[in-house]
């Protein structure tokens, strides 16, 4: 079962983070992934975009994975459905970020459980941009 942190404590984690890198951030200003990205770049944090399919959002090179980003990644907020997270849990372990943020309507038991064993700190099927608003 999923069990996501509470909102405080979310919210003391968005106050202490300064980098996100968006797993499936797109170029399209109508997306999801743009509008909240762009308020979270607006709110000061760093966005990263992975994306293999663009070159450049929100002003910023994108990088085709997360195993291309250099230096450290607080927070991991993925736009990608369902079935992907599985593959996108291990990429993160990978990069040892800190927190495994899946937006809203966005969850995987698979990627929680592999990650909860691992000791990361995992969040799904909530909006960041939300959390940050409700937070901050």
């Amino acid at each position: 079962m999923i069990e996501n942190p509470s909102r405080e404590e979310m919210g003391q984690m968005l106050k202490k983070s300064k980098r996100i890198a968006v797993v499936g951030l797109s170029n399209n200003p109508e997306r999801t992934s743009y509008m909240v990205s762009k308020a979270m770049q607006e709110s000061g944090y760093e966005i990263i975009p992975v994306n293999p399919a663009v070159t450049e959002v929100l002003g910023v090179k994108a990088v085709k994975a997360l195993k291309d980003i250099e230096g450290h990644v607080d927070i991991v907020n993925v736009f990608r459905r369902s079935e992907f997270l599985p593959g996108i849990a291990k990429e993160f372990a990978e990069i040892d970020a800190d927190i495994f943020w899946a937006q809203l309507g966005v969850e995987n038991e698979e990627a929680y459980d592999y990650l909860k064993e691992k000791g990361y700190t995992v969040i799904m099927d909530r909006c960041i941009k939300v959390e940050h608003a409700l937070t901050k």
